[in-house]
Order: C-alpha cells, then structure tokens, then sequence
C-alpha cells in the first residue's frame, strides 16, 4: 500500500508540474504593477496630462513605466511595455507584453527616470503593433503627443499619426519623439502570463483569453480612464450640438 500510495503521489505531482504555467519575472510583475500609477498620473494631470479627446479615440495603450534616463540607445535594449487595445464593444483586452529599444541618439526623457506612454490611434497603427516587430517612425507613422486637457492645440500631423507618444518626468507630461525604437511582443513574458504560447493578436484582438489576476488591477485602471475619457469627449459634443 505504501508503495502504491508512493507512486500515485509521484504520478500526481508529475502531472501538476507538465500542466503548471511558468511564473512570471519579477519585473514583468512590477510593470504590471507599476503602469497603473502612471495611468492615474495621466489622468489627473489638470494642464499637462494627455488629451481626453485622445484618449477617447484610441485603439490601443502602451505603457512602460521608470525608463531609466539613457536607457534608450542606438542598438539598445530599453525595456518592457504592457499594452492593452479596445475590443469592438468597448472594453480593454487582456495585457500583453512588449519590449522596446534601440531608439535614436538624441532622445532625452529628462531627470532619471521617466514613464512612457505610447496611444495607437487607428487600424494602422495597430497592425504594426500585431506584426513581428515594427520600428516607430518606420513603418509606423508617430509623433510627439500634444498635452493639456483638449487636444485643440494639435497639429494636423499629430492628428493623422498612426502613433502618439509621451513621456512623463517629474509629473509632467510632455511630447516625445521616439523615431528608430524598435517595439516587438515578448513572447516569452506573455507564454509567462498566460501559460502556454500565444500571440499579441490573441491577447489584444482576437480575445482569446480572460486577464490574469496578476493583471486585473491594471485593466480595471485602464478601463475606467478609457470610459471617463470617452464620457468626456460625448459630453462635449453634447454641449457643442446644444450651442
């Protein structure tokens, strides 16, 4: 009896290690972690926050939060970005991880360490975030994101871009140009999360999955700053068709 009760327990445990997922890196953790006070960050900024009107039209968020100053450089490897994109009845998907880098020489964030925030503002530019890897300002056209409550002081190339970008140092928000980073799944952080293979258009599009608890904290954030953003902009609309 011993013996048989030994080698149930051996089969057992042996099963429960081929079915078990890999545990998440520590730092992918912290990024989960760490993007929602950027979230909140970005939407309580009164003058220098990113527009709600931006907000509001997005198709997808990309957050990577405590870039270390000089992290970015030509050939380099920055670090880690969570994004999550609309699904077609309004609610954010589950996260998937990005990795990106190698951006141009030139770029300053300022100050030591600073958050990043990139918005997908169309079909495009969300086909370039489903595709292998793709290079901001290559095959994707970005810029700076303007600041402040309303997006009225945006350009016409602001308005047309398939990616805007921010990065916030020391509370504030400011425009940044990212031409030359290169942004690419990390498929080993997501296969990590989700416990098998997977891809970014299972995760962002094709909803192929339920959000992890490890990440439900930051969907729930992105959520309700996407709603109020899209709250806001129907409430002005509503204001302007009355006057």
């Amino acid at each position: 009896m011993r013996k048989l009760s030994f080698a149930l327990s051996l089969v057992l445990l042996l099963t429960l290690s081929v079915g078990a997922s890999p545990a998440l890196d520590k730092k992918d953790t912290k990024t989960l972690q760490e993007a929602v006070p950027v979230l909140n960050a970005l939407a309580n900024a009164p003058d220098k926050g990113i527009p709600q009107e931006l907000l509001a039209k997005a198709d997808c968020i990309l957050i990577f939060p405590n870039v270390a100053k000089g992290a970015f450089i030509v050939g380099g490897k920055a670090g880690k970005v969570v994004a999550s994109c609309r699904m077609p009845d309004g609610s954010m998907s589950a996260p998937a991880f990005y990795e990106i880098g190698g951006a141009s020489v030139g770029f300053q964030i300022g100050g030591q360490t600073a958050d990043v925030v990139l918005l997908i503002m169309n079909e495009g530019g969300v086909s370039h975030l489903l595709s292998d890897k793709f290079t901001i300002g290559g095959e994707a056209t970005a810029t700076a994101g303007p600041v402040g409550r309303t997006a009225q002081a945006s350009t016409d190339a602001q308005m047309h871009a398939q990616i805007l970008s921010w990065s916030r140092s020391q509370g504030l928000f400011l425009g940044a140009a990212l031409d030359g980073s290169v942004v690419k799944p990390d498929k080993e952080a997501n296969e990590s999360l989700y416990g098998r293979p997977i891809s970014g258009r299972e995760i962002l599009v094709n909803s192929k999955v339920t959000t992890p608890s490890q990440a439900k904290s930051l969907i729930q954030s992105i959520t309700r700053h996407m709603d109020a953003a899209a709250a806001h902009e129907q409430a002005e609309k509503s204001e302007k068709s009355k006057s």
